[in-house]
């Protein structure tokens, strides 16, 4: 099967008559390498190891449970997914505000969530939803977030009072 695209590291030699491919897979990877992809990656696990993965761990899992807390509180607001043991993710309805309206708002008072589905058709379908927003900790977060996430969701039942 001949390449669809050309481009670096996928030929072997190159003449005028005559064009000799790599061998598989290279044939098929046309183009320079992701090099930059690459030196983020390796930046990143770096940044990663230097504040130790374990406190990393530790610090995402108590965001996750301030968080939990702190949205237990606010009326209307359903949590979707309690797993006693998960990574540092919310997903959560507000009574009367679809999850998109809701991610707008948040938006506006400068907190970021995804809203929709999440690729996850059939626990929506199990859960009864059509969408959910969905809050991410990080070892960047702080509970300073927590707080601005929990203002943020106390506005827009506000709006949609």
């Amino acid at each position: 099967m001949p390449p669809w695209q050309g481009g670096g590291d996928m030929i072997l030699t190159v003449s005028f008559e005559r064009t000799t491919y790599n061998e598989l897979p290279y044939k098929f990877e046309a183009g320079t390498p992701n090099m930059a992809g690459a030196v983020g990656l390796a930046a990143a696990i770096d940044y990663l190891e230097g504040l130790g993965l374990e406190a990393v761990a530790r610090h995402e899992g108590e965001l996750l449970k301030a968080a939990t807390a702190e949205l237990e509180r606010i009326p209307g607001l359903t949590l979707i997914g309690t797993a006693a043991h998960k990574g540092p993710v919310i997903s959560f309805t507000l009574e009367g505000i679809h999850p998109h309206d809701l991610g707008t708002i948040l938006d506006s008072e400068g907190v970021a969530v995804r809203t929709g589905h999440h690729c996850a058709m059939p626990v929506m379908e199990f859960f009864g939803v059509p969408a959910t927003a969905r809050a991410s900790f990080a070892c960047y977060n702080t509970h300073e977030d927590v707080r601005r996430l929990v203002a943020a969701l106390l506005k827009a039942r506000e709006v949609f009072g």
